[in-house]
């Protein structure tokens, strides 16, 4: 099969500025991305500088963005790269700012791994440091990790991430997911203390944006965005929840469903905040010119409204009392 790659370029000891080379090269049928980017090393250019370990998607070091979307360079087969993305396959870096990267595809992760340090990832019970047996659980109490313990810390979701590319103390979705993982752990004796640094606001679960980014970019399936609604609900079920325009935006949305049956968009920003909504105005004027918006008394009802409410007092696990 052959097979055709630009490779991101840049060593900062010699070059002004990134650059793109292009490599032409015959491999095997099933070959994965890091199969093409060993040969370009081992036959062509030993420069070429990326990170990988395990070669079995578990140690998470080889995530790269080809095309534009993040992968991993040891579970990516060529020819499906090839049909989805065309004859040239684009690899860079996760992050492409030049102030990120070490060199070619190694770039610093120093802010992801501080994160994931906060979180504490690890459990926290008094338990025997020389057990007789395993310390076991149920099936039933696994099942509610949801597989939160698959993150591979790959860094694919987080630099997907909106949030964090909008806001640099996000903690963002990794850690949140990891933080899901300890917090459903019926062994952790930490639940509170997690919850109630995760609740912060500037950090924590209520500056994600919901744009589910990290669900499409995950290689293990982990889907950090339904982590992170847990852990939402999380920190209402054992009282944490303080009241602030982030909880006080969750408990206008399901007033609102419960109310008109759909979202009032207009009336959830004033719920949220108050008399500061002014600062607003500008944003609410252009949507309200795009029908975005409507006045109160205007704000049509879903068919069913009646059934819509019992299906949210039987769904709804908490009070949203913040």
């Amino acid at each position: 099969m052959k097979v055709a790659l630009k490779v991101y370029r840049y060593n900062p000891e010699k070059d002004d500025k990134p650059h793109y080379e292009k490599y032409e090269l015959e491999l095997r049928d099933d070959a994965v991305v890091l199969d093409a980017l060993n040969e370009i090393k081992w036959s062509f250019d030993g420069s070429l500088s990326y990170r990988r370990s395990c070669r079995h998607g578990i140690c998470g070091s080889c995530a790269v963005k080809m095309n534009g979307k993040n992968v991993l360079a040891c579970k990516t087969p060529l020819k499906e790269a090839i049909e989805s993305f065309g004859d040239v396959l684009t690899i860079e870096p996760l992050n492409t700012k030049k102030e990120k990267v070490i060199k070619d595809l190694v770039t610093d992760k120093k802010d992801f791994w501080d994160k994931n340090k906060k979180v504490k990832p690890f459990l926290i019970a008094n338990i025997d440091e020389h057990p007789e047996k395993e310390n076991l659980i149920k099936p039933e109490q696994v099942e509610e990790l949801e597989e939160a313990d698959y993150c591979i810390s790959c860094g694919c979701c987080y630099d997907a991430c909106g949030s964090v590319s909008a806001n640099n103390d996000f903690l963002g979705p990794q850690a949140l997911a990891k933080t899901y993982r300890f917090t459903a752990d019926s062994r952790d004796n930490a639940k509170e203390e997690r919850l109630d640094f995760v609740n912060k606001l500037g950090i924590g679960v209520w500056d994600c944006i919901k744009c589910q980014a990290c669900i499409e970019v995950c290689p293990k399936g982990v889907d950090p965005f339904t982590k992170i609604t847990h852990l939402h609900n999380q920190i209402f079920e054992e009282n944490i929840a303080k009241k602030n325009v982030a909880t006080k935006h969750s408990e206008g949305f399901v007033h609102s469903i419960k109310k008109h049956g759909i979202l009032d968009e207009g009336m959830l920003v004033l719920y949220s905040e108050g008399v500061n909504v002014v600062r607003h105005l500008p944003e609410a004027i252009a949507m309200m010119k795009k029908g975005k918006i409507t006045f109160p008394w205007n704000m049509p009802k879903s068919e069913g409204i009646e059934e819509i409410k019992k299906l949210i007092e039987i769904s709804q696990t908490n009070d949203l009392k913040g």
